[in-house]
């Protein structure tokens, strides 16, 4: 047997085999089917930026998703609110000119382009709303009592590390 055939073997073969209960594969190894596949897809981090602006590629992700009919349903009751609305109105645009402007681009560069020459922000601005949402839960009262509901929700009430909803949003898809 060559040195192919045995990495082959080592790991298509009958290692693979013993691994079945978490994938299913193609013998071929042209590709791996993942179970996880059909459930939820996760929007990226809201500590993620685009031009500057935190939360924007979330949102640009919930938006095609949106469009090829996979958005979550935990996800559609706020699509465009909650920070999604919130980076809109710091942004100055509508929901359904940023929906139109991912609808037509095929990468996050493109879109970039758009924000480059259409919102017109200063960074003290931008670095108001990243303030905003990086510190949103620690403001104490409603805000507070509501993020710590949301961990109790999602079985996370343990995590004291979790103190903003960023954390909690990162926890609770899996990040953190």
């Amino acid at each position: 047997m060559g040195l192919k055939q045995a990495v082959y073997n080592l790991f298509v073969g009958q290692t693979i085999a013993r691994r079945t209960s978490q994938y299913a594969f193609d013998r071929t190894g042209a590709y791996l089917d993942y179970p996880a596949m059909n459930d939820v897809i996760y929007p990226r981090s809201p500590r993620e930026t685009i031009c500057g602006w935190v939360h924007l590629p979330r949102f640009v992700d919930k938006i095609r998703l949106y469009l090829a009919g996979k958005l979550h349903a935990d996800y559609q009751e706020n699509f465009t609110k909650g920070f999604d609305g919130a980076w809109l109105k710091a942004a100055g645009v509508s929901a359904e000119q940023v929906i139109d402007v991912v609808k037509n681009s095929i990468t996050d560069g493109q879109v970039a382009d758009w924000v480059l020459k259409n919102v017109k922000k200063t960074d003290a601005e931008k670095s108001a709303f990243c303030h905003y949402v990086l510190k949103r839960g620690t403001e104490g009262g409603e805000v507070t009592e509501r993020l710590k509901m949301r961990k109790e929700q999602a079985g996370l009430s343990d995590r004291d590390d979790l103190k903003t909803f960023v954390d909690y949003i990162d926890a609770d898809e899996k990040r953190l």
